[in-house]
C-alpha cells in the first residue's frame, strides 16, 4: 500500500516540480503543468496516461488498482487506488506522467 506521503515523495524527487492544491487536494507539477493530484477521497491518484488506449489496458490488466468515472470519459487520466498498487509501481505512473507533461529539455536532461 502507498501513502500520500510517499506519492508526494516520490512527484516531487522528479526534477523541476512543485506542490500546490487543485480542487482542494494536493496536486503536482513540473514547470506550471499538473501531472498527478490525489482526489477528494484522499486514496486515490489521478494520473494523465499516454492515451485513452493505455487508459484501457491498465484498467483490463488491474481493475483492483485502476479505474475510472465517467467525469473522465474521454480523457487520457487513470484514478489508481493508491491501497492496491506498489511504490515501485507508482514511481513508474508518477515518472511516465511527469514526462508526458514535462518540458523537452527537461526530459532530455533528466534522461541525461
Amino acid at each position: 500500500m502507498v501513502t500520500e506521503d510517499e506519492v508526494r515523495a516520490t512527484a516531487l524527487a522528479l526534477p523541476e516540480t512543485a506542490e500546490k492544491p487543485m480542487y482542494g487536494t494536493p496536486a503536482f507539477y513540473v514547470r506550471g503543468r499538473w501531472f498527478a493530484r490525489m482526489r477528494e477521497e484522499g486514496d486515490v491518484l489521478v494520473v494523465p496516461v499516454g492515451g485513452e488506449e493505455h487508459k484501457h489496458e491498465l484498467i483490463a490488466a488491474d481493475p483492483g488498482a485502476f479505474f475510472t468515472t465517467p467525469h473522465y470519459d474521454g480523457h487520457a487520466v487513470v484514478l489508481v487506488r493508491l491501497a492496491a498498487v506498489e511504490a515501485d509501481e507508482l514511481a513508474e505512473l508518477l515518472t511516465d506522467a511527469w514526462r508526458l507533461r514535462a518540458p523537452k529539455r527537461v526530459v532530455a536532461a533528466f534522461d541525461g
